[in-house]
């Protein structure tokens, strides 16, 4: 049986070498998908931010914003998941995301990269 920490799986009697910068388990789709999300627990930002997932996966995505968000800050998100992702047909999803990385070069707006994994999926 796996176990999971920190995000990773590891299977009894596999040894995986895991670079640093590169730690997904899940094939991730290079393509945008709109989002909507606002920070959990920041009392400076309550608001709701609209952007697009820049790629996607089962376990998390990517997305740039101008959002005053933190390594480690949870998010409640709704996006459109694709069919690549769900394996069927695209669906409105709502979940838990954490920010797990931020890419501080700016995109030419003013926003910069967050990189965030899904913690739990909600159910309608």
């Amino acid at each position: 049986m796996p176990s999971r920490t920190s995000g990773l799986v590891f299977l009894p009697g596999v040894e995986e070498k895991v670079m640093s910068s590169e730690r997904r388990q899940v094939a991730r789709h290079n393509m945008r998908t709109s989002l909507r999300f606002r920070a959990i627990n920041l009392a400076s930002d309550k608001s709701e931010h609209f952007t697009e997932a820049i790629n996607i996966s089962r376990g998390g995505f990517f997305f740039a914003s101008s959002a005053p968000l933190q390594v480690g800050m949870p998010i409640d998100c709704t996006l459109r998941m694709p069919a690549e992702v769900t394996g069927s047909k695209p669906q409105e999803t709502h979940c838990t995301a954490r920010v797990v990385h931020v890419r501080n070069e700016p995109y030419g707006d003013g926003r910069i990269g967050f990189g965030a994994e899904i913690e739990k999926y909600h159910t309608p």
